[in-house]
């Protein structure tokens, strides 16, 4: 059975973050970044070279699923939303309704996930990798709600620090 783990790059360091995909069996991970850099040295790990010579060491296989990021204009859209209510991405809690919408919409409907779905392993769990620390915070919740409604995909979400939920 299919299994998919959502998680950040945000409230984990290199050494934990590596350690909470393998505690998860996690096999493979999937990249849903538009642009797969992080500002500053705290997470300068989750860069796509090092991070990805972090997974290959721990033998956790990475792809970029670029046409499951979010545009530049619709990241716009979510950064606006922020600003009007006083909060910036990383205490970011939710998604703004326009943003979900959009998103649905624009990106995620023409997405052919069963496609990607049969492409997953069976015998481990695939992650879905943004940088949000929370997953409802972040676009990787709305690709895991379909892969759980329409695929019947059980899901988990990683977070730092705490148990999983």
């Amino acid at each position: 059975m299919r299994r998919i783990a959502t998680i950040g790059v945000y409230g984990f360091t290199a050494g934990a973050f590596v350690d909470e995909l393998t505690s998860a069996g996690v096999g493979l991970l999937l990249d849903l970044r538009q642009r797969r850099g992080v500002r500053g040295p705290d997470h300068s790990w989750a860069n796509s070279v090092r991070l990805q010579r972090a997974l290959a060491a721990a033998d956790i296989g990475y792809r970029h699923v670029k046409e499951l990021a979010p545009t530049t204009e619709l990241r716009r859209l979510q950064y606006r939303a922020d600003d009007r209510n006083g909060v910036g991405k990383r205490n970011r809690v939710a998604l703004a309704p326009e943003y979900a919408e959009r998103y649905t919409r624009e990106i995620l409907d023409p997405f052919d996930l069963g496609a990607l779905v049969a492409e997953l392993p069976s015998s481990s769990t695939t992650a879905l990798l943004c940088v949000e620390r929370d997953p409802q915070a972040c676009h990787r919740s709305l690709v895991a709600a379909r892969l759980c409604a329409q695929h019947g995909l059980v899901v988990t979400n990683l977070c730092p620090g705490l148990a999983q939920r």
